[in-house]
């Protein structure tokens, strides 16, 4: 299969619930390395999306690929090659440091000598060397987000999905995690982050903004804020928002 230079493809990727339509016929493509930010309050359907895209959840009509393999026919393949971190860190509170990553670097397949070095690695970039046999619910937030993040990338994957992931920190933790996104992004790593803080929206190489289950708005922050003649993505944000017409 010859390399493709999206990581992502959707062409009106759409979910129904019955009558409800929480994702509608919403295309977009991710490029590889790229940090792509996926934006919308809550209700307007970016977390469906994500779980369309991760495996989790089977679309009711449209076309995606997520690494090269099809959401409908490929889904364990694509949990294979892509890494997730949650809004709740996605880590075992009551697992040691060490614990935590042998248990998901083994779910994300790394066999044992990997695991080993991917671990001796993270371990040491993070400076946890003085924690490896602390239980995870007693690290500071900021800490268990960065383990979070750095386990959710332990075997290399080609995406990372992140869903809020700097929900609850500080903003100094918060500029220190988005160094570690874009280490990651540098190494080829495809990030596609949701956020509701619109400072990091500027981080992003590009930004999508959903509203009420459809994209009403794609581009680098600097075109958006150009097409909505404003100085912030906060007021981009809130132009569109203030359109929604559901809630949570």
């Amino acid at each position: 299969m010859k390399p493709s230079e999206q990581s992502i493809v959707t062409k009106n990727l759409t979910k129904k619930y019955g009558t409800f339509t929480a994702v509608d016929a919403i295309s977009f493509d991710v490029r590889k390395g790229e940090i792509f930010g996926f934006l919308g309050a809550n209700g307007a359907g970016k977390t469906t999306a994500m779980r369309m895209l991760t495996g989790l959840s089977k679309p009711s009509s449209g076309e995606a690929t997520v690494a090269g393999f099809d959401v409908y026919r490929d889904a364990e393949n694509i949990k294979k090659h892509i890494g997730y971190m949650s809004q709740k860190f996605s880590l075992y509170q009551d697992l040691k440091v060490k614990e935590n990553i042998a248990f998901y670097g083994g779910i994300y397949g790394l066999r044992r000598e990997a695991l080993q070095a991917a671990s001796d690695q993270l371990i040491h970039r993070l400076g946890l060397q003085g924690e490896v046999k602390t239980m995870v619910k007693d690290l500071p937030l900021g800490w268990k987000q960065k383990l979070a993040f750095s386990i959710s990338i332990i075997h290399q994957p080609s995406i990372v999905f992140l869903d809020e992931p700097t929900g609850g920190v500080d903003p100094v933790t918060r500029r220190q995690f988005w160094n570690m996104i874009y280490e990651a992004a540098d190494r080829g790593i495809t990030i596609f982050v949701t956020t509701h803080y619109m400072d990091e929206a500027e981080y992003c190489n590009r930004v999508a903004i959903m509203v009420d289950g459809k994209i009403e708005a794609l581009g680098q922050p600097s075109e958006l804020k150009v097409r909505f003649e404003t100085d912030t993505m906060d007021d981009v944000f809130y132009q569109l928002a203030r359109k929604a017409k559901r809630g949570d």
